[in-house]
């Protein structure tokens, strides 16, 4: 099994030692999230210090930017990492694309298809030198001249991968994708009965293999002494309650019965009741979403319960240099 971190970071400063607390203890692959900056700076700094990790999205907002900006992008970034870069996109929910960045919400599996689309059609107009000519509901793309072309070959492993939680988008996944990104806010239950068998349904419309479509998974994770277990599942029953506040996210909970849990939360969360919102999170519920202990028991339990379900995991943890370094080392032997 390969085992990820993720690149969180106060300011860009911090990428490069990150970056090589990640290629030190060993981890395959580090990924970044549209959060608190933006998504592609701290990778095209982690590519100049490393050597090895895969780098990538995870994700990347697809309705806030053109097409040919993230062709562009991806462009650059797989070259400047000599193939070890991944494209990673995600929808969002309709207020965040319309209120925090002014962008318009229209059909978002049909118009992630139209932008995936278009991503490869300006890459392989790039590549092959024919004309730029992609046509579809919310994206048309018809010029493309010499003088806005990248020089050279194109860069080795140019992919687009997407993430999602609802059946529709994982059917999307396994039909159009090259990997697809299972949301922190999961169940291994709601993995193998509804992620799997819809990306399996998607990939049967174009008669694609399992190995087509690669999955990763970030797993909420508290792991350490008994007293950073503790803290950690405090912060991890804060990030489950915030997640199962949002409507779009309701699918998970309504598959194990706890629907009742998500209307409380969004009650609250409309309030801005956040310090109100862990308390009503059950312990089944953080039981089924996370998992903790000893750094050797959770490495296990990944392998255990992850092995068959993702090719990749990523505990969702935050990865500090010269911070419980010993504690990922253990973490990574016992889940490979």
């Amino acid at each position: 099994m390969r085992v990820d971190a993720r690149l969180v970071y106060d300011t860009l400063h911090e990428v490069p030692a990150i970056t090589a607390a990640a290629e030190r203890l060993g981890f395959d692959g580090l990924w970044t999230s549209e959060t608190t900056h933006d998504p592609f700076l701290g990778l095209a700094l982690a590519a100049a210090q490393s050597t090895r990790l895969e780098l990538g999205t995870a994700i990347a907002l697809a309705f806030t930017r053109s097409p040919t900006v993230l062709a562009h992008t991806a462009w650059d970034l797989a070259q400047l990492t000599a193939g070890r870069f991944a494209l990673g996109l995600g929808t969002q929910v309709r207020a965040h694309v319309v209120r925090r960045f002014g962008g318009t919400w229209e059909r978002p599996l049909r118009r992630l298809r139209d932008v995936v689309g278009a991503i490869r059609a300006v890459w392989a107009a790039w590549a092959e030198g024919r004309p730029l000519d992609y046509r579809s509901r919310h994206v048309t793309l018809t010029l493309m001249t010499p003088f806005f072309t990248p020089p050279g070959p194109a860069p080795a492993g140019l992919r687009v991968e997407i993430a999602g939680v609802g059946a529709g988008m994982c059917r999307l996944a396994g039909e159009i994708a090259d990997g697809f990104h299972v949301h922190p806010f999961h169940t291994r239950r709601y993995l193998r009965e509804v992620i799997l068998p819809q990306l399996a349904a998607g990939r049967a419309r174009r008669g694609r293999a399992r190995g087509d479509v690669r999955i990763m998974a970030s797993v909420f994770v508290a792991t350490g002494t008994p007293t950073e277990v503790a803290t950690g599942l405090a912060a991890v029953r804060r990030h489950v309650a915030f997640y199962a506040s949002t409507p779009a996210y309701r699918p998970v909970l309504d598959l194990h019965g706890w629907g009742e849990v998500g209307e409380r939360l969004s009650r609250l969360a409309a309030r801005g009741a956040w310090e109100e919102m862990p308390a009503s999170v059950p312990d089944g519920l953080l039981d089924a979403c996370a998992l903790w202990g000893s750094p050797d028991e959770v490495g296990a339990r990944l392998r255990a319960e992850y092995g068959e379900l993702a090719d990749r995991v990523a505990p969702y943890e935050d990865l500090v240099p010269g911070r419980r370094e010993a504690a990922w080392r253990a973490l990574l032997t016992a889940a490979r």
